[in-house]
C-alpha cells in the first residue's frame, strides 16, 4: 500500500514526474467548513482536544483538493501546556502561557513521561486518522521543535524577535538549557506516540530557528533535532522525518546530513533555484511558495508555481508553501495552485 503513497516515495528519495503536495496549516481559517466545525468545538483548544472534530477538520482539506497527505490538526503549544504550563489563546491575539524564567518555575513543569493523560486526545485523533484516511493519503504527525517552543514558553506569547528567550539563553544558560532538555525529551516522547497510533511521517517545526545565529543554531536548532530524529530513529527505523528550520538561510546547507533528517522544509526567503543548488542535493526538498498568493491568486500564482516546480524537478521534492495558509486565503487558489502542479499528470 505504502508503495503509492507519493509522499512516502518523494521522502525515500525518489524523484516523481509531479511532485506530491500538501499544505503547512491545510485545516484552517480559510475553510468555511473548518469554521463550522470550530465553532461548534467552541473554541481552538477544545477543537484540538475533541478527537472526533479533530480528526474532521483534519480530513476536510483531503475531502476538497485530494491533498497527498494530511497533516494531524493539533498545536505545538500542547506539549507544554501537557507539561503543566498554563495555556490559553486570546482572539484577535493569539497564544499566552504562564512563563518560565526561573528555577522555580522549571520546578513546575513535568517529566516527559507525565504527558501522555493530557495528550491521549492527540493520540486518538491519529488512531482515527489513520484508519479514515483514503489508502492514497500520507499521515504527518508533527511537534514544535524545542527552540520555538521554548520561546512562547520564557516570553509567555510569541515575540516579534523571540528577544526574551535569547535574554534567558544569554543571561541564564544553566535554566535555558534545562528548558530545551526537557522539551527535547518530551518531543521525543510526543512523537514516539504518534508514530505508535499511526503516524506515517513526522515534522518538526522549527518556526523561529532563522533568529538563532551562529553557534547559537547549531546548539538550538540542529542539536536538538538531531536527538529528536536519532531517538525516533533507533525506535522507529523507517520513520521518514521531515524538519523545518524556518528562514535558517545558509544553515539549510547539510541540515539534513547532520541531523539525519529525510527531508528539509524550506521558507520562501531563499529561491528555488538556490534550494536545488545547494540543499537538493542532499535529498528531498519540500517548499517553497510564497504564502501570499492564496491570497492574490491569478497568472502570478500559476507562474511562482510552475517555476518552483520547474527548479525542483530534478530531485526529490514536495509541493508546499514557504509557511502555513493564512486566514484570508481563497479556496479557490488552492485549487488553482493544485491543478497547475498537476497539469502535466496523464
Amino acid at each position: 500500500m505504502t508503495q503509492s503513497k507519493l509522499l512516502l516515495r518523494s521522502l525515500a528519495g525518489e524523484k516523481l514526474p509531479v511532485p506530491p503536495i500538501w499544505m503547512m496549516r491545510q485545516a484552517g481559517r480559510y475553510l468555511p467548513e473548518y469554521r463550522a466545525t470550530r465553532a461548534e468545538a467552541g473554541d481552538f483548544l477544545s477543537l484540538c482536544y475533541n478527537s472526533d472534530l479533530a480528526t474532521e477538520v483534519t480530513l476536510q482539506p483531503i475531502r476538497r483538493y485530494g491533498f497527498d497527505a494530511a497533516i494531524l490538526f493539533a498545536d505545538i503549544l500542547l506539549v507544554p501546556e501537557a507539561l503543566g504550563a498554563d495555556l490559553w489563546f486570546v482572539t484577535g491575539e493569539g497564544p499566552r502561557l504562564s512563563t518560565i524564567t526561573t528555577q522555580a518555575d522549571m520546578n513546575k513543569i513535568k517529566g516527559p513521561d507525565d504527558i501522555h493523560d493530557h495528550l491521549a486526545p492527540i493520540y486518538q485523533t491519529v488512531r482515527n486518522l489513520s484508519s479514515a484516511l483514503p489508502n492514497e493519503t500520507t499521515l504527518i504527525g508533527f511537534a514544535g521543535a524545542p527552540w520555538t517552543v521554548a520561546t512562547y514558553m520564557i516570553a509567555g506569547r510569541g515575540t516579534p524577535d523571540q528577544g526574551p528567550a535569547h535574554k534567558l539563553r544569554v543571561e541564564n544558560p544553566e535554566l535555558f538549557d534545562a528548558v530545551i532538555d526537557r522539551l527535547t525529551e518530551a518531543t521525543i516522547t510526543y512523537l514516539d506516540m504518534q508514530v505508535q497510533a499511526g503516524a506515517e511521517v513526522v515534522k518538526i517545526f522549527d518556526s523561529w530557528a532563522g533568529s538563532l545565529k551562529g553557534d547559537a543554531f547549531t546548539k538550538y536548532a540542529l542539536e536538538p533535532t538531531k536527538r529528536i530524529i536519532s531517538a525516533l530513529k533507533a525506535k522507529h527505523p523507517d520513520l521518514p522525518i521531515i524538519a523545518f528550520p524556518r528562514e535558517a538561510g545558509d544553515g539549510y546547507i547539510g541540515f539534513a546530513k547532520a541531523t539525519g533528517a529525510d527531508c528539509v522544509a524550506i521558507d520562501n526567503s531563499v529561491s528555488a533555484e538556490w534550494v536545488a543548488e545547494n540543499v537538493q542535493r542532499d535529498g528531498c526538498v519540500q517548499g517553497n511558495l510564497k504564502s501570499s498568493h492564496m491570497v492574490t491568486g491569478g497568472q502570478a500564482l500559476v507562474d511562482e508555481t510552475r517555476a518552483i516546480v520547474r527548479a525542483l524537478s530534478n530531485g526529490p521534492h514536495i509541493f508546499n508553501l514557504g509557511h502555513g495558509i493564512t486566514p484570508d486565503a481563497d479556496p479557490e487558489n488552492v485549487q488553482l495552485m493544485i491543478d497547475t502542479i498537476r497539469e502535466s499528470r496523464d
